[in-house]
């Protein structure tokens, strides 16, 4: 949202000198360019692993399954992703053009504080990415430490 409102406000000012047309005027930079735009939706979309582990320590009853409320997030988080990525892109299309960087604060000339409060967020999001995917890694290896120690104390 913080690219997106800042890309704006920077085209607001300065649209009357962008170019919008192709970056790359080579055949292989097209093709970079294009296969750089898959791999960025793939990875917006990268976490939706993580939704099955949630949905594992839901409680589910028979009457009321979790798959039912699961089902209709994982609908709404799929159309916010798209959206997100989406408003971001076209604003920074807008604003600068050919031109802009990979990474839209880049772009943004004389922000520094707008990236660090980026790299914070992105910071903290990573921070509970990463409890979410530890907890199969914990789980895993508990059940391989736990099974190992009840057959060393059988086999005693």
């Amino acid at each position: 949202m913080i690219s997106f409102v800042a890309s704006t406000i920077r085209g607001a000012h300065h649209h009357q000198h962008v170019n919008h047309g192709v970056r790359s005027h080579s055949t292989p930079g097209k093709v970079f360019d294009m296969l750089n735009g898959f791999g960025t939706v793939a990875f917006a979309f990268a976490g939706h692993s993580v939704a099955l582990e949630i949905q594992a320590t839901i409680p589910s009853p028979p009457e009321k399954p979790s798959k039912v409320a699961m089902w209709k997030g994982i609908v709404v988080a799929y159309i916010i992703v798209p959206f997100c990525y989406l408003a971001v892109a076209i604003s920074g299309l807008w604003a600068f053009g050919n031109v802009v960087e990979d990474d839209v604060f880049i772009s943004l000339e004389k922000t520094n504080w707008l990236v660090a409060l980026a790299n914070i967020m992105l910071f903290f999001h990573v921070i509970g990415s990463y409890q979410n995917t530890k907890i199969i890694t914990v789980h895993i290896s508990d059940i391989h430490f736990t099974t190992q120690k009840i057959i060393y104390a059988e086999v005693r």
